[in-house]
């Protein structure tokens, strides 16, 4: 019988469903890193979210391990290099909550055209101001998307209901689609009101979002990222914020969170992230924009589909 490890707690359809395929499902949701390396020879696969990294070492001691299932979109707390040479698969699950993820984006670009979460804290604390809460309206913007994959594809789908030019950039050619027209960077850069970061956290997409890269924007936009924090320099931002270079931002991810994804920063708060705080033209979530109700039996119902398929078991979902 195939032993699968899981390290974090997930929707129960995922061990649900692979007990009644046959296989073996341990939880250790509280050992450390070191004490999960010391016993992870004896599992053929181990499901995780983002608890700790998955480097060199760990893989070393997974010596019977077969796949590495990461019920998130992003495989970046994994050596994916170093397992792909050790043979082991990997297995993330994009497709569960990317409909999550580009509902999330489109809601925040629309609170922050419409000055929801001003005029709503506001209204709350006694104040009826209408007119410094006018808003702007999508119709006749040209969104720029950079990184057109699952994610990418499903925000440019939430747009079609708005008279908008969708633009997509991308490392890989002819990923454009009905939806949004595969253009360079500096043509999106020329053009972009609303500019939506889709992008996963690697050496080439990391501290990406800086002056230089702002400045080089024919015109002052919008900012939005459910991707990754680490691809945005918060204090670049923060300066752009205020020479208005970007009118405003909607961040579902920041720069100062844990790898873990499951809190923030313990060191205190730095400058430029508390300006971003206090900012009434940004919007900051934790870290939520793939974490509704249904993208978490999504996610699950994925990794299950992808471990099945792995190992020639037909799905019973």
């Amino acid at each position: 019988m195939k032993r699968i490890l899981h390290i974090d707690g997930n929707h129960p359809l995922l061990k649900s469903q692979l007990e009644f395929a046959g296989f073996q499902n341990e939880d250790d949701f509280t050992s450390t890193k070191l004490e999960i390396e010391a016993k992870i020879s004896n599992y053929d696969g181990i499901v995780i979210r983002s608890r700790f990294n998955i480097d060199k070492q760990f893989i070393d001691k997974a010596v019977n391990l077969k796949f590495i299932a990461r019920v998130g979109a992003g495989l970046e707390s994994i050596d994916c290099d170093y397992a792909s040479a050790k043979g082991i698969a990997l297995i993330a699950a994009p497709e569960g909550n990317r409909n999550a993820v580009g509902e999330h984006a489109l809601g925040m670009i629309l609170s922050l055209f419409n000055n929801l979460n001003r005029a709503n804290a506001e209204v709350k604390s006694g104040k009826w101001l209408r007119e410094p809460n006018r808003g702007h309206e999508l119709d006749g913007r040209t969104i720029g998307i950079i990184g057109y994959g699952n994610m990418g594809k499903a925000f440019a789908k939430k747009l079609r209901g708005f008279d908008v030019t969708v633009l997509c950039y991308d490392i890989l050619p002819n990923v454009g689609d009905a939806n949004a027209n595969q253009v360079s960077l500096i043509a999106l850069q020329e053009q972009t009101d609303v500019l939506s970061l889709h992008i996963p956290w690697t050496h080439e997409t990391d501290k990406m979002v800086n002056t230089s890269f702002i400045n080089a924007f024919a015109k002052p936009f919008w900012l939005i990222n459910t991707a990754r924090g680490k691809s945005v320099v918060t204090s670049d931002l923060a300066k752009a914020l205020k020479e208005r270079k970007i009118l405003g931002a909607g961040l579902d991810v920041l720069e100062y969170e844990k790898l873990s994804f499951e809190s923030f920063t313990d060191s205190q708060i730095p400058e430029a992230m508390q300006y971003l705080i206090d900012a009434d033209n940004v919007i900051l979530s934790p870290h939520i924009a793939g974490w509704t109700f249904e993208s978490h039996s999504k996610l699950a119902q994925t990794i299950v589909d992808k471990i099945l398929l792995l190992y020639g078991v037909e799905s019973n979902s």
